[in-house]
């Protein structure tokens, strides 16, 4: 029999429709049965291609023995973190309070009010190296829900206290502004970078290690301003490693979600789309620096391996695989000595010697004891010959008759943003139409089957149950850099499209105290508390996101009212994101923005040869448009005013709308453009 999760959207919450456990999607229903019957709230927060959260539903929530304690003693909610991150962000702060960490599964005993009072990640199903057992845990919980209650409420509202007082907030509606946007603050950033940073293997810091993809491209556009070779090398040791490493599929293109050990070597093998789209920023800014042709050809892979796989017939991208097929944790990316020979023949020992195969294997699925090969390339900077790419194709072949690790089929509106935006930028600097093309396909459906009528986004969506869930600001954030990107590389139009957007974004989550925005709108439903992040994690926080958009917003449009917000939260962060790079990265390039004149390009014509120099390189703290002879003009001052010289097509190099002479030849507009980078250099 199902539960009441089978009505739901989410392929999590599908995942638990058969599972005994009388399952509740969060909402008002659930709430009002543990308020009549007395009785906390168990929330389970997690995420499809969550490995761990496979772990305990099969330990526990699939238990009959186990469903029976849980229905008989809690009202259960189950919640997709990614559809709801804003449930998933007040309680991962009380589960971090209580615990000092954080992680998915994540389980919470609330108040029927919604207070926390207990939490945890991963539970066992009994006592396990050091970790209590998830029935222990409810027979605890149950004891002093029924014998102490007064304890359970004052520790749910010491909780309560320690959410609502948001330190960081509330230190920066204190801070007096006018002092923080200085060009110290990015080289404080790189400092830190530098000080964690593993010159043999790659990365900041130790194990596990995730894709610093915004830290990376931090440091290469500090290159592209400074010049120092020790910046350039940060990037590109990491960029190697991560490439050679098994967390890349070296068959079928794309990343996995991070690194167990320190080599990049045993990845959790789920992958995440919003991964694919950082990281094929960080690869393509990586090629259009070094023009190292490997960094090109991740760029494609990863992009056609999005296309092929996370592809929806109607334009969008789902959200991940999961890590494990057949009940086993990468099971469809391991080889065995013995096939791959089978598959490669006669070039099997170049290939064995290339990827790093082995008779044992370099795998164990501790679980089940499945082992096997997780492909790698020994050569860290080298790159496979044309021998062993014919023999990665064959694998490919033979691996795509295996069955596929299950796949998250929802689309965010926010990661797909994430990834429409390095795609159309990929498209344009590598001169794809193809891919242009995939992006028009993509932002028209973000802009129409995740929104209202009454113009309000949803987050997600789904072929079979269509758009539901507010938006969140990361949303609104996330698709504003798309859509300016969008009106940079495609056809300015789009800015009107920005506009809208970054008005919503305003109107629904602007913090006044702050200059920063909250994660849910005004019109949301009324959580215990209204989050507000302000940390780059796996992704960009909402308060990064928007400051960069509306900076480069504000740069095309000229409008000074969209940039006063994110210069007043700039100038209060500024410290802690100097200290902290790691945690800000994205940010950082909000503060480049902030702190330096920014180059403006205009072409007029469309010329491919100019758009390669504008495009076809890295250039911080700009902004670009190319439109036809009088287009454009009522969306940004850039167009006004700037005619055809000669008949030709026309470049303008731009500060603050105050332009240099008009070019027509590519070798002009480089030059323009050296001269307005060399005058920006720092430190």
């Amino acid at each position: 029999m199902s539960n009441r999760l089978a009505e739901e959207t989410s392929p999590y919450l599908r995942q638990h429709a058969e599972n005994p456990v009388d399952w509740y999607p969060w909402g008002d229903e659930a709430f009002a049965r543990a308020n009549e019957e007395d009785k906390p709230i168990l929330l389970s927060v997690g995420y499809s291609s969550c490995h761990w959260c496979h772990v305990m539903a099969h330990e526990s929530f699939e238990d009959p023995g186990v469903a029976a304690v849980m229905n008989d003693r809690f009202v259960n909610v189950k919640v997709d973190r990614e559809e709801r991150p804003d449930v998933d962000a007040i309680y991962m702060d009380a589960v971090q309070a209580l615990t000092g960490r954080g992680g998915w599964p994540m389980t919470v005993f609330l108040m029927p009010d919604g207070r926390p009072f207990y939490g945890g990640t991963y539970f066992p199903k009994v006592d396990q190296q050091g970790m209590p057992g998830f029935m222990r845990v409810m027979d605890a919980i149950e004891d002093v829900w029924t014998n102490r209650r007064a304890d359970v409420s004052d520790q749910a509202e010491q909780l309560y206290g320690a959410m609502t007082a948001s330190a960081l907030r509330d230190q920066l509606a204190a801070v007096d502004t006018g002092s923080g946007l200085s060009p110290a603050v990015l080289d404080l950033g790189e400092d830190a970078l530098a000080e964690r940073f593993d010159a043999t293997l790659g990365g900041f810091g130790g194990a596990p290690k995730f894709p610093p993809a915004m830290a990376i491209d931090f440091l290469l556009r500090r290159y592209v301003r400074r010049g120092a070779a020790e910046t350039l090398t940060m990037a590109t040791t990491t960029l190697d490693a991560m490439a050679a490493g098994g967390i890349y599929d070296h068959l079928g293109g794309g990343f996995a979600r991070y690194s167990t050990d320190a080599y990049w070597l045993v990845p959790h093998f789920e992958k995440m789309l919003y991964d694919q789209a950082l990281l094929v920023s960080a690869y393509l800014h990586a090629y259009l620096v070094t023009g190292t042709e490997r960094y090109r050809q991740v760029v494609e892979e990863t992009i056609g391996y999005v296309l092929r796989d996370l592809g929806h017939a109607d334009g969008g991208f789902f959200s991940a695989e999961d890590a494990d097929s057949e009940g086993i944790e990468g099971k469809f990316y391991l080889w065995s000595l013995e096939e791959l020979t089978e598959v490669c023949g006669n070039v099997a020992p170049e290939v064995i010697r290339t990827f790093g195969v082995t008779a044992g294997g370099n795998f164990r699925d501790p679980h089940t004891g499945y082992s096997g090969n997780i492909l790698h390339l020994v050569d860290r900077t080298g790159v496979p010959s044309d021998v062993v790419n014919e023999a990665r194709s064959q694998l490919f072949a033979r691996r795509e008759l295996r069955t596929r690790p299950g796949l998250d089929d929802k689309v965010l509106l926010g990661w797909n943003a994430l990834f429409l935006r390095s795609l159309a930028e990929a498209a344009a600097a590598l001169e794809r139409p193809d891919w242009m093309e995939a992006a028009r396909r993509n932002a028209r459906f973000l802009l129409s089957a995740l929104r209202r009528s009454d113009g309000r986004l949803l987050r997600s969506w789904q072929s079979d149950g269509g758009a539901r869930h507010l938006a969140v600001a990361e949303d609104y954030a996330a698709l504003l850099e798309a859509l300016v990107t969008m009106a940079e590389v495609d056809d300015v139009a789009w800015l009107a499209d920005a506009r809208t957007c970054a008005g919503d974004l305003f109107r629904l989550f602007h913090d006044e105290e702050t200059g920063g925005f909250f994660t849910t709108g005004t019109d949301a439903e009324s959580l215990i508390v209204r989050p507000q992040d302000f940390f780059d994690n796996a992704t960009p926080s909402e308060n990064s996101l928007a400051a960069d958009g509306l900076l480069r917003l504000a740069a095309l449009t000229g409008d000074p009212e969209l940039e006063a917000a994110p210069r007043r939260l700039l100038d209060q962060l500024a410290d802690i994101a100097g200290r902290h790079s790691s945690s800000f990265a994205f940010l950082l390039g909000a503060y480049e923005r902030a702190v330096t004149p920014p180059i403006e390009i205009a072409v007029v014509g469309r010329d491919p040869e100019l758009a390669r120099e504008v495009f076809g390189r890295l250039i911080p703290a700009s902004v670009a448009v190319q439109a036809d002879p009088g287009a454009g003009a009522d969306l940004t001052p850039l167009l006004a005013d700037r005619p055809l010289v000669d008949g030709r097509p026309t470049a303008y190099v731009c500060e603050r709308f105050a332009c240099r002479l008009p070019v027509t030849t590519p070798e002009a507009l480089r030059a323009e453009i050296d001269t307005a980078l060399a005058s920006r250099t720092s430190r």
